[in-house]
């Protein structure tokens, strides 16, 4: 199915910063569309190294997932070890080093399942969702201010995964649902 696309981008006219922090950076963009038309847009400024998010599962055909601390809403929620790409490392070695970080397990295999865009309306973004198997015990320090609490889960329940409280993340969900999609692939 072939959908009609818009040829080219609006021209940013001008771009400036607006406010900044620690970990955000504000940008103002002056824009004119191909009609003409002219607009401001604020976004965030991403740091262009991209993230992973890591679906673990065990040789008992359990998901390993992790409940953690949450500033956005200050509480703690349950869902797949995550976090940014370091400065040379690939989708895959970051996804490994997460996994020893945040679960103490590496992994001999990786499959990636789509790489989503973050609200691309108001931030340049991007996570790279894989699936790890042929899990092995290995522990790197992570930077988590405290432990993360390992939660473990029957790969085989996974649809009452999506009925607990804290399992929200729309980027969990997601990654959920295309692990589903994935296994089903396989069979």
């Amino acid at each position: 199915m072939s959908q009609k696309k818009h040829p080219n981008p609006p021209e940013i006219i001008h771009c400036e910063v607006v406010a900044k922090s620690k970990l955000f950076t504000v940008e103002a963009l002056d824009l004119t569309f191909s009609n003409g038309e002219q607009r401001q847009y604020e976004r965030i400024r991403g740091g262009g190294r991209g993230a992973v998010m890591v679906l673990p599962i065990t040789a008992d055909n359990e998901l390993l997932l992790v409940r953690e601390y949450c500033a956005g809403t200050h509480n703690y929620q349950l869902g797949f070890p995550k976090g940014l790409i370091d400065p040379g490392e690939t989708a895959k070695q970051a996804g490994n080093r997460e996994l020893k970080e945040e679960v103490g397990m590496g992994a001999e295999q990786f499959d990636e399942l789509k790489t989503l865009s973050l609200a691309p309306s108001y931030f340049n973004a991007r996570m790279h969702i894989l699936v790890a198997q042929n899990l092995y015990p290995e522990s790197l320090e992570g930077d988590e201010p405290e432990p993360l609490v390992v939660v473990k889960w029957p790969l085989d329940e996974w649809q009452s995964l999506l009925e607990q409280e804290d399992f929200t993340e729309a980027r969990s969900v997601a990654a959920l649902m295309l692990l589903q999609t994935f296994l089903a692939a396989k069979e």
